[in-house]
């Protein structure tokens, strides 16, 4: 899985999620308008400020990992694990979207809750360390690009969201069936309305 191709994925859910949860939206455009203003853009270095819009990110990638059935693994000889025989040779797959919604870890684990990643969850981390939350895989196959999809993941989301007041285009709720498949898209595309939030000289890229 490309940094790219996460970066598109997850941040089509993040604004699917948030605007279906106008309460997370505010909060995440508040502490943007408190630690960077409205009168300048977002900066990289800002990211470590914004605690709230990085716990939206790990949400979704709880909630949609962009590749569910993570890449496959091999067995190099014959075990048991929770009672099944597996054969040497055996090709295996991790199914994240399960693990990411295992009720004996996850309070609530089908809600759209950020603030687990403040609270219970502060210290998990998804870079393959802790397995109740690996949208990147683990061990030596896990996806490259973690870390620079995670920094362009924050940074883009942070952008729009301090830039513009987005909002549906009928007020309907949008739709979050999952189309299935190697990459975990939207069946039906996003669609919304942007409006600039900030003063026009801002939206200025001379």
């Amino acid at each position: 899985m490309s940094a790219s191709d996460t970066t598109s994925i997850t941040l089509t859910w993040a604004l699917s999620l948030l605007l279906n949860n106008r309460d997370v939206l505010k909060k995440a455009q508040d502490e943007l308008d408190i630690h960077v203003s409205r009168e300048r853009q977002v900066k990289e270095s800002d990211m470590k400020n914004l605690v709230y819009l990085q716990a939206i990110v790990k949400e979704t990638f709880r909630l949609y990992p962009a590749a569910p059935l993570s890449v496959s693994h091999e067995s190099m000889e014959e075990c048991t694990v929770g009672g099944y025989h597996i054969p040497v040779g055996t090709r295996l797959f991790t199914n994240l979207s399960k693990i990411h919604r295992d009720p004996q870890v996850w309070l609530d684990p089908d809600e759209f809750q950020p603030e687990r990643f403040l609270t219970d969850h502060k210290d998990c981390d998804f870079r393959g360390q802790h397995f109740e939350l690996i949208p990147f895989g683990s061990g030596r196959r896990m996806c490259p690009g973690v870390s620079f999809a995670f920094q362009i993941l924050n940074l883009v989301l942070a952008t729009l969201l301090h830039g513009f007041k987005i909002e549906t285009l009928d007020d309907a709720p949008i739709d979050m069936t999952e189309a299935g498949g190697i990459t975990n898209i939207k069946a039906t595309p996003l669609k919304a309305l942007l409006t600039p939030r900030l003063s026009p000289g801002l939206y200025d890229l001379q």
